[in-house]
């Protein structure tokens, strides 16, 4: 299950770091809402994942969701670089999420 709430979790940054986008500085409520429910979610679900999962592994594993994903909404939304190198270093931070996931106990 810990895994599971690992996942959420990486979810919910992917949508707080999004809404922070969104909201222009707190300026537009709905979307700094959105910050502060996804936040909040976020670290709710990541401190339920560290009760089963090393913190050092949740930890890296969160924020390479996160990661990983705010590119990818980055590259989808606002056209930023989608270059091979981009695009490499984002399959190895995939790659590094997996190795992680395998390796845990």
């Amino acid at each position: 299950m810990g895994w599971i709430y690992l996942i959420m979790a990486g979810m919910f940054e992917i949508g707080f770091t999004t809404c922070l986008k969104l909201s222009n500085n707190f300026s537009v409520t709905k979307w700094s809402f959105g910050f502060f429910l996804c936040i909040s979610a976020s670290f709710f679900l990541l401190n339920k994942a560290i009760q089963t999962i090393p913190m050092g592994t949740a930890y890296a594993v969160w924020t390479g969701i996160g990661a990983v994903g705010t590119v990818i909404v980055g590259m989808l939304l606002y056209k930023e670089s989608a270059d091979i190198w981009r695009l490499f270093f984002i399959f190895l931070l995939i790659g590094s999420i997996i190795g992680l996931k395998l390796v845990s106990k």
